[in-house]
């Protein structure tokens, strides 16, 4: 019996829903980048406020960090941003990329200019 019981616990915690890997809404269709495939920073700014994601499409930022700017996004007014925060935090690996308010960070640094609109795909706002 107690053999059955971790069994069927077993399978509920790995099929149980989550946050990550799934589909989110997307936030635009289209996004602004320095080339086709947003490999590019578009520029370096700085966060003005912590800002604390309300989900996993977007990233944590401390006040005082750097982010590097990937991609605007642009129906809603350019809102939002993709870009990453690299820190200790992250160690070795390399940085997450992820969204966050436009109105958090300030530019510091122009990099590129974001001349390419490109469309997002499912992909953009995928939590993993």
């Amino acid at each position: 019996m107690a053999c059955k019981l971790w069994f069927v616990l077993s399978v509920w915690l790995l099929l149980a829903p989550s946050e990550a890997g799934r589909q989110m809404p997307k936030l635009s269709d289209k996004k602004l980048c320095a080339d086709s495939e947003c490999s590019h920073p578009i520029l370096i700014a700085q966060a003005l406020q912590d800002y604390y994601p309300g989900d996993c499409r977007f990233i944590p930022i401390r006040q005082g960090q750097l982010v590097y700017v990937y991609a605007m996004l642009k129906d809603r007014g350019n809102l939002f941003w993709a870009g990453s925060v690299q820190d200790s935090y992250y160690g070795q690996q390399e940085a997450r990329i992820g969204h966050f308010p436009s109105s958090v960070v300030e530019e510091t640094h122009a990099l590129m200019p974001a001349s390419t609109e490109v469309k997002t795909t499912k992909w953009d706002f995928y939590c993993y």
